[in-house]
């Protein structure tokens, strides 16, 4: 999908505060609050704005724990990785799950309330993904930055 600069800005503008109304994207965008929104459900429809979601203070919802947790398989066979890759999308404590190069395959943000709910799901992974070979954690000893917004500059790179 080609984007112009218009939106450009409304993506930059949605990913700080997607509950901002039409009225008040089109007065930072310069254009009409109709044509704002046949933008934005266009971008919508066409997936480049997957989902519109909160950001939540994980102190206040009980979830102040966050591991970063990298995982080694055994054979990366397309059938073994699709299944743990489907275990893992599962799993409502990894916040995220990336494939990755290097010395381990995938590298996982899991957050959990306490040591023993993360302990609970590491056993449960090993039980049910034989394929996984071991993992290593890192517990995060503070929060420094936590956001999923990605730049998007306003002219498009050549």
């Amino acid at each position: 999908m080609q984007l112009d600069r218009f939106d450009r800005q409304l993506l930059n503008l949605v990913q700080q505060d997607s509950s901002l109304a039409a009225e008040r994207l089109a007065e930072q965008v310069a254009l009409s609050p109709s044509a704002i929104q046949r933008r934005l459900r266009r971008m919508r429809e066409q997936g480049v704005i997957m989902r519109d979601a909160a950001v939540l203070d994980p102190v206040q919802v009980g979830r102040p724990n966050f591991f970063i947790v990298s995982l080694e398989v055994e054979r990366e066979r397309p059938e073994l990785l699709a299944q743990l890759r489907s275990w893992l999308n599962e799993q409502e404590q990894i916040q995220q799950a990336f494939y990755v190069t290097g010395e381990v395959d995938f590298v996982l943000i899991v957050t959990a309330p306490h040591m023993e709910a993360f302990e609970a799901l590491m056993s449960r992974l090993l039980q049910e993904n034989a394929n996984v070979k071991r993992y290593t954690t890192n517990v995060a000893l503070g929060l420094v930055k936590r956001g999923l917004s990605i730049p998007v500059p306003l002219e498009e790179a050549e």
